[in-house]
């Protein structure tokens, strides 16, 4: 039986789409970077990682980088992407 790959990115369409899998990611996630990997994911789905950049007026390199999952992101860049994908950063109790 054939099978089909599955990329986040082709389900990502909506801000709404948007903050359900990356308040997933969260929830579920046990090291900051993987967030970033989400956030890569989401680039994906809204144009690539360059347009992302443009859009959060980062340098592109550094925005790949970030999003690699290798490093710890910076709040500051977080937010950035964050409001760049439409989606805002929020804490609840």
């Amino acid at each position: 039986m054939p099978t089909k790959t599955h990329r986040a990115s082709d389900f990502l369409k909506t801000p709404e789409d948007i903050a359900a899998y990356l308040n997933a990611t969260i929830e579920e996630m046990d090291d900051p970077r993987l967030l970033m990997k989400a956030f890569r994911n989401v680039a994906e789905a809204q144009g690539g990682v360059s347009e992302l950049a443009r859009r959060a007026e980062i340098d592109r390199v550094a925005l790949s980088r970030t999003l690699s999952g290798r490093r710890n992101p910076r709040l500051d860049t977080l937010a950035k992407v964050a409001g760049a994908c439409g989606v805002k950063l929020r804490f609840s109790a």
